[in-house]
């Protein structure tokens, strides 16, 4: 655990104000091609004003060094219909009552690079998932090994759907995956508090 890593909760005014500031931690992370963050900043941005919205952000000398939100899954919402349907045409009906009914649905977790495999993103996932009033968490993740994959297991997650291909994105198996709240005690972390903004250079 990295001790000069602090947790902070965000407000939606104050996410969408971070949002450049977190996408240089998304891109440093996921490394997309440069033609989709104007994409992705619009769906934070639609994000933040969905119903339970939470944001945590791990920074660091007051950078921003991960992040983390979540938001309460209702129909309507993209995610949830496209994994809603997915579901129902796999015949995942018990799992679909049991784990999508009243769900938190995970949307981000990102880590900068530099500051992986310091628990940083298990201590972002239990203080994103604290004392929160749905059921269940669920998330998707890409299919096959890999440290987020290895993090959710650990953290209590199962999978459900595994491949899932979402529209627009037929070359590229996803892990739908679901626990339920609260995780287990191990790790859970305590905020510093919310903040409106920190000047964070990136």
């Amino acid at each position: 655990m990295a001790v000069d890593t602090e947790l902070h909760e965000l407000a939606s005014p104050a996410f969408t104000h971070a949002i450049p500031a977190l996408l240089e931690v998304y891109e440093a992370a996921m490394r997309p091609p440069p033609g989709q963050l104007p994409g992705r900043s619009a769906v934070m941005r639609g994000h933040a004003l969905q119903p339970g919205f939470r944001c945590v952000v791990a920074t660091r000398d007051d950078h921003a060094v991960g992040f983390a939100y979540a938001l309460h899954g209702v129909e309507g919402q993209w995610w949830h219909d496209v994994v809603t349907e997915g579901m129902r045409a796999r015949g995942r009906r018990g799992h679909l009552r049991r784990y999508l009914t009243d769900p938190l649905e995970i949307a981000e977790v990102h880590v900068h690079p530099d500051a992986q495999n310091q628990g940083i993103g298990r201590r972002m996932l239990y203080l994103l998932c604290a004392d929160r009033p749905e059921r269940t968490a669920v998330l998707s993740t890409r299919s096959g090994p890999s440290p987020a994959r290895h993090l959710y297991r650990s953290c209590g997650f199962i999978e459900l759907l595994d491949p899932f291909f979402f529209p627009g994105s037929p070359e590229q198996p996803f892990s739908i995956m679901a626990a339920r709240l609260p995780l287990p005690a191990r790790g859970q972390e305590r905020s510093r508090g919310r903040s409106p903004w920190w000047p964070w250079t990136g």
